[in-house]
């Protein structure tokens, strides 16, 4: 190990930013903590072995080797944090590169497919234009798959920019619902939406918010088999506003509902209805309210449906956090 890679490894704050890991779970960091803990451990163990050891020579020898075996042990323990956390750090960015360099191609590929069943280059066959659409969906179907990941190595790598301004969140739901309005007609669902009145402003990020909205609504309406139901509510809640928007659908099952937010999972019985989505949503949508000061959870029995709940704050005298570096 050269002389400016042991200064790397020294400067810990340095350490920290590079797995864009919080100071408490820096593995340089806990290093230094165990350093220091099996440090004190030494100088009482000592002492108290001078008091009870009549060979003060024999106290300092076990010291000497409990503490070379804790301090060895911490080492090879912090090793294989960093690795790991080297390991994420090398996934995201690796996540992050794909992405960028996947939407050039699929904006060309969209673009092309565009301009190919416009018939400006010539008739087409009914035949081809069935493949054609075929090819336009998934071609739509990657787009959001790529957004999302994009979404999730900004959070990942803290570089998701907020811009935190106070909006009506009962004003944004009435256009998120009529904007899905057609869509769940479709579908044979109806939506209602109730609010306490007066409601005061959120303080968050509008356009995060807004996705938040429609990722929790499309879901609602995508996991409906059949006609259906879903119930939108917005209540205050002491500093805060406590939006809730229950379904009617296939529910989470148990065993699964520990897992709801982590990335690209997907419940059992999700699957069995072969019902499109990538697993990231949820993370995404926990990540930013959490991010806006606020709070996600839900409740959910299997074949009943599901509600989430989440909420924002109303005030402006919390302490904001920019997100971005």
């Amino acid at each position: 190990m050269s002389f400016k890679e042991i200064i790397d490894q020294l400067n810990i704050i340095g350490q920290c930013r590079r797995y864009n890991l919080p100071l408490r779970h820096c593995p340089q960091f806990l290093f230094l903590v165990m350093g220091t803990v099996i440090g004190v451990t030494a100088i009482i163990s000592y002492s108290l072995g001078t008091r009870y050891v009549v060979d003060p020579s024999l106290v300092a020898l076990i010291v000497l080797l409990m503490t070379i075996f804790l301090l060895s042990v911490s080492f090879v323990i912090i090793r294989s944090l960093e690795r790991i956390a080297e390991a994420n750090r090398l996934k995201s960015e690796f996540i992050s590169v794909v992405s960028h360099q996947l939407r050039s191609p699929l904006s060309n590929l969209k673009w092309s497919t565009e301009l190919i069943t416009s018939g400006r280059l010539g008739e087409i066959e009914k035949k081809q234009a069935e493949y054609l659409k075929i090819i336009k969906e998934n071609i739509g179907r990657m787009g959001e798959l790529v957004s999302d990941l994009l979404m999730v190595s900004r959070i990942e790598q803290g570089r998701l920019p907020l811009e935190i301004s106070e909006f009506s969140l009962k004003e944004m739901t009435e256009q998120i619902i009529n904007k899905f309005k057609a869509y769940a007609e479709a579908s044979n669902i109806e939506i209602t939406f109730n609010t306490e009145e007066p409601l005061s402003n959120v303080v968050a990020d509008p356009s995060q918010t807004k996705s938040v909205i429609e990722n929790l609504l499309d879901n609602a309406i995508r996991y409906i088999k059949g006609k259906g139901k879903i119930e939108i509510s917005i209540r205050k809640r002491g500093d805060f506003l406590l939006f809730s928007i229950k379904d009617t659908g296939v529910g989470i099952p148990q065993k699964d509902q520990k897992h709801i937010f982590q990335k690209f999972f997907r419940s059992a019985n999700v699957m069995k209805h072969q019902t499109q989505g990538s697993g990231l949503g949820l993370y995404i949508v926990k990540s930013i309210v959490e991010m806006c000061g606020g709070k996600i959870w839900f409740n959910s029995r299997e074949g009943e449906g599901t509600t989430f709940l989440f909420t924002l704050p109303i005030k402006k005298n919390r302490k904001t956090v920019d997100n971005t570096r």
